[in-house]
């Protein structure tokens, strides 16, 4: 991770994301990226005050020296671009080396429509970069200690692991495990089994600590228990994978219940790359 893109509204959920992407590039030696986009919806605005973009570099100016004062080491950028606001991140983000985008996401219980509302939901489908999604009301001050990561059947599954190693190895976290046999029949069984020992192995590499968790769900209500369990593990993030496997909890179909019920941070790693496992 060298460089960490936050998406800035000037939302008190803006501001969240951005003092957790602090406490990363902290841990990291990334440099940070403060991000504005310009959206066609901003004309009218701009037409009605002339000092409209002076006011938003003022602002991102005023964002970016609260960065420093809590890291002063860290390099910050503040970057306005123009046009939808999922694109311009997105491909703004795509000329980064090693980049994610951190996001905050309005409301306690669910994504409004708006600036990080369905805008949220777009770039992360389009995203070729790991996106972390914040709320407003997490806390600032706790520090990540437990990374909760599901494994289910699909190949992919074992390509979020080694973004959960490296930012357990950043914050001394523990990784947990979380085996989904879902549904819960001898073959899937011995699918997650197989994960499991792959998921295992590459914590063991990246000399991490972990547990092994695994849940039985014989219901239909697969994302609620997920999220209800990582929970019940006091832990604060969950990495998942963008998927379009239907055999993985995160389908598209399920993207947004998870995003609109889950209460805590969620880091979701893009399909890039297949990896088979050994059955």
């Amino acid at each position: 991770m060298k460089n960490i893109l936050v998406g800035i509204d000037f939302s008190n959920s803006a501001m969240t994301a951005m003092r957790h992407a602090v406490a990363m590039a902290l841990k990291s030696e990334s440099t940070l990226h403060l991000v504005w986009v310009k959206t066609p919806g901003a004309e009218k605005n701009i037409e009605e005050n002339s000092n409209y973009l002076a006011d938003v570099q003022a602002k991102l100016n005023t964002w970016v020296e609260l960065c420093r004062e809590e890291s002063p080491k860290t390099p910050v950028n503040s970057i306005i671009l123009e046009g939808k606001v999922h694109n311009a991140i997105t491909e703004y983000a795509k000329n980064l080396p090693e980049s994610i985008i951190v996001m905050g996401a309005h409301g306690t219980s669910g994504f409004e429509e708006g600036y990080i509302g369905n805008n949220a939901y777009r770039l992360i489908n389009s995203s070729d970069v790991p996106v972390l999604i914040m709320r407003e009301n997490i806390q600032i001050n706790r520090d990540l200690h437990k990374i909760f990561v599901p494994i289910d059947t699909s190949f992919e599954t074992l390509q979020k692991i080694k973004y959960a190693v490296q930012l357990a190895k950043m914050f001394a976290a523990q990784i947990v495990l979380y085996g989904v046999y879902y549904p819960n029949t001898p073959d899937v069984r011995h699918i997650i089994n197989v994960q499991l020992r792959h998921a295992e192995d590459m914590c063991e590499e990246g000399n991490v600590r972990y547990v092994i968790e695994t849940e039985h769900i014989n219901h239909n209500d697969v994302c609620n228990t997920i999220l209800e369990s990582a929970k019940n593990y006091d832990a604060n993030l969950i990495v998942i994978m963008r998927e379009e496997n239907e055999t993985d909890f995160t389908a598209s179909r399920n993207m947004r219940q998870i995003l609109s019920t889950c209460s805590m941070p969620l880091y979701i790693i893009p399909n890039v790359n297949a990896y088979t496992v050994s059955r």
